[in-house]
């Protein structure tokens, strides 16, 4: 009778490596014995399911050697014994162990002198276009023309491969109680003098983030410490208070949506949490950088040109005092409701020259937060989140200012509130749809044509070609809507697919002519592809 034959490649024995990464993925020594003895039964088991698969199929048998080593009556009853069947050797069966590590360590995970090293990102071709000229990539500028700009009245369209990202994130474990990471992120859409898009398309990299972290596990509580550039600590996170955790809106569009709180920036970051890590709390210094509104007196120096290690063509504020920011988050399991609840306190500084020899200073406070809450678990996700306080531009999406003067060169912080909602559908399993809907607001201060919203602005012209609208913006606000599908997921990675829709009104604040509303539709697609 003829007897199908079984072909395994030998591989080297089991290294002493291999073990070193199973012991790696505990946090202690027991949590490593035990993950250690799961997989040995669970290789047990599956060599053991091989074996009688093997015996029923073709009639194999182990070896004297094996089958002395176990007891008659396992061995009748795994294996038909045939005296012509071919043995299964040793290194057979060390080939379906090494074959196991193998899947494990087939993963998004490399490792080198004891460090786990994770690759990230995505590569991505997108398509916008917009119903006014903005001049732009993908990501947008929500302070929208008015018809007064000539090139608002041409719409615009462009394909952009620069919000590819790539991304590292190396980890090692000290002792059983201290892990240290670190972590990076470039995308592609930096602006260089050299940059263009006549002929070779070539933009450089900008660094998203770039920091390190010491993480000090007690049991039920915790330490945190990060440096670097990161998302501010005002930046809405999905779980705790922790990097790589921060809760962004879905959208393609690389400025996100009205009312998302966000900056990144470098700076350092303490953090706790307590009670079997549902209570966080943290505090962080940030690096300072002041936005204003266009009217400027003259006799107020609030800005510099870039020196040496930066671009000539931007300006500097005169800061020297960080941004200082406090943030408590609670994890809540409601009914099997996942909830996530988080307030914070932010507290800054704003200075400037006048040419009266003095110096001008003032400081901008604020309080926001968010909860996000798994209204059907598994199927509908909430979010509401929000920031009210005086010079707090800088933190909304809209590139608002943080502060304007008066003309005796007084800083006055600039009061604003941002407020974000939105739903996240999971219809599928790779598909997902969500609907958001943000507005930023800020409140009058005139000074004498000087100030921020002045009643006298022409605005006119704001709906002539090459006319005057003098206005300044006291709202902007957006409703946006799109989906993500999931079209592969294997082992070669992930792919997806993605379209957008928002509609934006920029308001100005009212002056001779009234308040204009200026409004952009827009509309983006995406398809990305995750290797790692």
């Amino acid at each position: 009778m003829a007897i199908a034959a079984v072909s395994v490649m030998a591989p080297e024995p089991i290294s002493a490596a291999d073990r070193h990464h199973v012991q790696e993925s505990g946090q202690d020594a027991a949590a490593a014995i035990r993950a250690l003895m799961e997989r040995v039964d669970g290789l047990e088991a599956e060599l053991s399911a091989l074996r009688s698969q093997m015996a029923k199929r073709d009639g194999l048998q182990p070896v004297a050697a094996q089958t002395a080593a176990r007891s008659t009556s396992e061995a009748q009853a795994t294996h038909a014994p045939m005296a012509d069947a071919p043995s299964v050797t040793p290194a057979q069966m060390d080939a379906k162990i090494a074959s196991a590590l193998a899947k494990e360590h087939h993963s998004d995970k490399f490792y080198y002198k004891g460090i786990t090293l994770t690759p990230g990102g995505f590569l991505e071709l997108a398509g916008v276009y917009r119903q006014h000229f903005e001049g732009t990539d993908v990501g947008s500028n929500l302070l929208i023309p008015f018809p007064n700009v000539r090139q608002s009245h041409v719409s615009e369209g462009r394909f952009s491969a620069r919000q590819s990202r790539i991304s590292l994130l190396a980890e090692g474990s000290v002792n059983a109680n201290t892990r240290l990471s670190a972590y990076g992120e470039i995308d592609f859409l930096g602006a260089a003098q050299t940059a263009n898009s006549v002929e070779s398309n070539s933009y450089n990299p900008r660094v998203r983030n770039l920091y390190v972290t010491i993480d000090w596990d007690r049991g039920d509580h915790g330490w945190h410490f990060l440096a670097g550039q990161s998302w501010s600590l005002a930046t809405m996170n999905a779980k705790g208070i922790t990097p790589r955790n921060e809760s962004l809106p879905p959208q393609i569009d690389a400025q996100f949506i009205p009312g998302f709180v966000w900056t990144r920036q470098p700076g350092v970051r303490l953090a706790a949490d307590f009670l079997d890590h549902t209570l966080w709390a943290a505090i962080s210094v940030e690096n300072p950088q002041t936005s204003f509104g266009r009217k400027t007196p003259p006799t107020v120096v609030a800005t510099a040109s870039g020196g040496a290690w930066f671009n000539a063509a931007n300006r500097l504020s005169l800061n020297h005092v960080p941004d200082v920011i406090g943030k408590l988050a609670y994890e809540a399991d409601l009914a099997g409701h996942g909830v996530h609840v988080e307030t914070f306190g932010m507290m800054r500084s704003f200075d400037a020259h006048l040419l009266t020899g003095s110096n001008a200073s003032a400081h901008g406070y604020g309080i926001g937060g968010g909860v996000e809450a798994q209204l059907l678990p598994g199927l509908l996700d909430a979010r509401l989140t929000g920031l009210h306080g005086t010079g707090v531009g800088r933190y909304g999406t809209s590139g608002l200012p943080d502060v304007t003067f008066s003309p005796d060169g007084k800083i006055h912080p600039i009061t604003e509130t941002a407020v974000l909602a939105g739903l996240t559908l999971h219809a599928t399993k790779g598909l997902d749809l969500y609907g958001f809907a943000g507005e930023e607001r800020q409140d009058r201060q005139p000074y004498e044509q000087i100030g921020l919203g002045n009643i006298g602005a022409d605005n006119n012209g704001c709906f002539t070609a090459g006319g005057i609208c003098a206005g300044d913006t006291h709202q902007v606000r957006q409703i946006t809507g799109g989906f993500w599908d999931k079209i592969y997921q294997g082992s070669f990675g992930q792919a997806e697919v993605g379209m957008q829709y928002s509609y934006t009104q920029r308001q100005l604040f009212a002056g001779a002519g009234g308040a204009p509303w200026a409004s952009q539709n827009m509309g983006f697609v995406s398809f990305r592809y995750y290797p790692f």
